[in-house]
């Protein structure tokens, strides 16, 4: 007779502490359930008479706002459920703009109305083919539902059509002035011929503290919300070199002593450092670069030598808006300290300071007309950008308008 041996339960496939669920009523109304509180959460901020909410993230600051897209970012939501609905919404942000809070209550409500069918018997994968016939014959049927169409898209009164609606339902009240801002930034960038090519990253926000919101207005050009590094303020028909790196001296990596003997080391000590950056700003001076815009720091003696050729210096600490200024002005961006080539070199027709409430900012404006130099028209006439400035009395009510 054989000696029979006991086997072990089964192998192991996951690590311990792992939970295998399946099943309608552990698997499938779990997940109903987690999203129908996911959308519980932004329901009551729904449409323009929403209510705000109080959001405390995990670095301690408030947020008070009744954007569903901002509330979902900063909660963690770790269900996977419920992450999905969440990735949804996120999905809905970066397309459209908009419709954050209709996704998390659609697809939530979708979900709850399939729970009884599926308590009857019927299997996800035919409610699933349901839901398709019914999408195919909702498109069909919203094709017969428009009420108004835009026309043109170079017409204000067109434009503002389309966006009154959308401004309404996130800023009840001040629809009226807001529409017709983001209308005439919208115009200010939107190409000639093809509108179908229209990049939204042309708009840009800066936001300024102080007045009242219907105090903002639209900048055609780029607003940076600091003064210039220099003394000289403004400049007129210049050409524009744009650096990656530090208008500084060069640093060392390594630590070094230096041992000084008489008074005279001291004094010839940084001689050579003022002769290097001199020489840099000379050779840009002659290379007939009139600003500079720097995406790192810029150093005192860099700034001394700036002013004495009566070069402008704005200091641009994001990358983002250093991509930006470079489409504005033409010109590409260099990563090392030195004149740039008549192609790498931009064009701006004016660069000036302005004061709005208090604050000084800076706008690098483009006037579109014939003092454009040749080289530079394409590259110039390629890249239209409009900022909305915004006012407002405090950081949240700025942040909300910016949203």
């Amino acid at each position: 007779m054989a000696l029979r041996v006991p086997q072990a339960g089964g192998p192991q496939l996951f690590k311990e502490g792992y939970k295998n669920l399946q099943g309608l009523e552990e698997v499938i109304l779990r997940n109903i359930a987690a999203t129908k509180e996911m959308s519980e959460i932004t329901r009551t901020s729904f449409g323009p008479q929403g209510r705000n909410k109080m959001v405390v993230n995990h670095l301690g600051k408030l947020i008070v706002t009744s954007d569903a897209a901002t509330i979902i970012r900063e909660l963690e939501v770790v269900h996977p459920a419920a992450k999905l609905l969440v990735m949804a919404s996120q999905q809905q942000e970066a397309e459209a703009g908009d419709g954050t809070n209709t996704v998390l209550i659609f697809g939530s409500e979708l979900l709850q109305r399939a729970e009884p069918l599926l308590r009857m018997g019927l299997h996800p994968s035919e409610i699933a083919r349901g839901y398709e016939a019914a999408l195919v014959a909702a498109l069909e049927g919203l094709e017969t539902l428009a009420t108004d169409s835009v026309g043109s898209w170079n017409n204000s009164n067109e434009v503002l059509k389309a966006v009154r609606s959308a401004v309404a339902a996130k800023q009840y009240g001040q629809e009226a002035g807001l529409s017709a801002l983001v209308a005439e930034a919208v115009l200010a960038a939107m190409p000639a011929k093809d509108a179908s090519r229209f990049n939204v990253d042309n708009v840009r926000v800066v936001k300024v503290l102080g007045g009242s919101l219907a105090q903002s207005r639209v900048v055609h050009g780029m607003v940076f919300p600091t003064a210039p590094v220099t003394s000289v303020r403004r400049a007129q028909c210049v050409r524009v070199a744009v650096f990656a790196c530090a208008v500084d001296v060069g640093q060392t990596e390594t630590k070094g002593t230096v041992l000084l003997h008489t008074a005279g080391d001291l004094l010839a000590y940084t001689k050579g450092e003022e002769a290097q950056m001199d020489a840099a700003m000379a050779e840009l001076h002659e290379a007939g670069v009139g600003a500079i815009i720097c995406g790192s720091g810029v150093g005192d003696l860099a700034i001394h030598c700036m002013n004495r050729y009566g070069m402008v210096a704005v200091r641009c600490p994001s990358k983002f808006e250093l991509r930006r200024v470079c489409r504005v002005v033409g010109a590409t961006p260099l990563a090392r300290l030195g004149a740039p080539t008549p192609e790498e070199m931009g064009y701006c027709d004016e660069i000036i300071t302005e004061e709005i409430g208090g604050d000084r900012v800076t706008v690098v404006r483009q006037c579109n007309d014939d003092r454009v130099r040749p080289a530079f028209a394409a590259r110039v006439a390629a890249s239209p950008l409009s900022t909305v400035v915004l006012r407002g009395a405090t950081v949240n009510a700025l942040d909300d308008a910016e949203r």
